[in-house]
């Protein structure tokens, strides 16, 4: 992966919607020209046009986006100086009560947020964090049961995204018939705007809300039934979860579902097709992983994470006016878009940035977010699903590899691979 760098700096313009549906080298390209010419670059939305898209008034019309991965960490460690609670997803302005139905947590601060994530952090109980290895494992050998016999499949859709979608559903007890309609959710809310996913281009917003609903009733229901009859699935550990005798609320546990399951699925899945698609151009380090993958694999689990890089930015909103970064002073509801994926290629942090290196040490990379109370939950979840996804794919299809172009997921906010073709020598069961 080499970055095209097609545009000068004051032909630039980040904020047409045009310029997401370029190839990721051109997009790598404009990164490197801003962290190097104009780190803090200033840009216009389409208000106009993404007002009348939504339906509300999305607020200025302009964000900063930061490049460089010193301005994303100071931003990040400095939650009440740049805030999410006005907006963390979106770089336009939404109604609070659709952010935080969307968003959850994530679209919170501090100490709603903190009430929150403790409620949540009380629910992954050692025996939650036992059960869930056993789900990533049992997941991982049933996908690679299920695809062995084929020899040929879109990797995308048979398997990086089963994993994460069995481990996550099975942990909060949704039935598996419901899995293709949280699959196909997770695709309208995460993908719209990619035509591929979004229906009617120019009014998107029932077909997004239409799938919100739908998670929310899925929620609703589980947790009326793990109330009235508890299990051992997480959703009965979040329902009877209390922190200082308070308890998620019905519509905090229904954005807080949606949350889990959209980026437990999407996130993990797209960091797994990067790893493909990075191992099969990259042979020589595909085969010292294989022959050494204990001794490598947390070196090498973190390295495909940076070099994924699913979600691409977080915004922050400065609270204050004389709110510093570099040596730059902003107005309080200054905007900012955090591009976690330039920073993972800031060369002043890593060396050699655009290509891959399974032994990098260190590797203090950024894509689960900077340091701060909004570094990302699940984490290690992701992490033990990467590593036992390839483990059991050398052990088992040691030869799979990608065998044609990757298709990518046109937005903003995803580094996204929708489908990936790929080959290998067919088995009948995994031993």
């Amino acid at each position: 992966m080499q970055p095209i760098e097609k545009y000068s700096i004051d032909e630039l313009n980040m904020g047409n919607l045009d310029f997401w549906a370029e190839g990721t080298d051109v997009r790598e390209g404009a990164f490197k020209t801003l962290r190097r010419e104009r780190p803090i670059a200033y840009f216009e939305l389409p208000v106009a046009e993404l007002a009348e898209i939504s339906g509300f008034d999305i607020g200025e019309p302009g964000v900063h986006v930061l490049t460089r991965y010193k301005d994303i960490v100071d931003a990040s460690r400095q939650p009440e100086i740049f805030c999410s609670g006005k907006g963390a997803t979106s770089a336009f302005d939404m109604p609070m009560e659709m952010r935080e139905y969307f968003g959850s947590m994530i679209e919170m601060d501090d100490p709603k947020h903190k009430r929150l994530r403790d409620i949540v952090n009380k629910a992954f109980t050692v025996r939650q964090v036992r059960q869930i290895e056993g789900y990533v494992d049992s997941a991982a050998r049933e996908i690679i049961n299920t695809i062995g016999p084929m020899g040929e499949v879109d990797f995308v859709t048979e398997c990086s995204s089963r994993l994460p979608l069995k481990v996550i559903c099975d942990m909060m007890g949704v039935p598996e018939s419901q899995y293709d309609f949280v699959f196909n959710a997770s695709n309208t809310i995460l993908g719209l705007g990619d035509p591929e996913y979004t229906q009617d281009p120019d009014n998107p917003m029932p077909q997004l809300m239409s799938a919100a609903l739908g998670l929310t009733q899925l929620a609703t229901e589980l947790a009326e039934a793990r109330l009235k009859e508890p299990t051992d699935d997480l959703m009965s550990a979040l329902v009877n979860a209390e922190v200082d005798g308070q308890r998620l609320a019905t519509y905090e546990l229904g954005s807080f579902f949606i949350l889990l399951l959209v980026a437990g699925n999407e996130t993990t899945r797209n960091a797994i097709s990067w790893g493909l698609k990075a191992l099969t151009e990259y042979p020589e380090q595909r085969k010292d992983w294989m022959a050494n993958f204990d001794e490598m694999q947390r070196p090498a689990v973190e390295e495909i994470i940076r070099y994924a890089s699913p979600v691409m930015f977080m915004r922050r909103t400065a609270t204050r006016d004389g709110a510093m970064l570099g040596d730059q002073e902003f107005k309080e509801g200054t905007k900012f878009l955090l591009y976690y994926i330039s920073g993972n290629r800031d060369e002043d942090v890593f060396e050699d940035p655009y290509n891959l290196n399974l032994r990098r040490e260190p590797n203090n990379h950024i894509a689960f977010g900077g340091p701060g109370p909004h570094f990302c939950l699940g984490a290690n979840l992701a992490r033990q699903e990467i590593k036992v996804m390839f483990k059991e794919l050398f052990q088992f299809l040691p030869d799979i590899e990608m065998s044609g172009q990757a298709e990518h997921l046109q937005s903003n906010f995803i580094n996204g691979i929708k489908h990936l073709p790929a080959k290998f020598t067919p088995i009948e069961s995994a031993a």
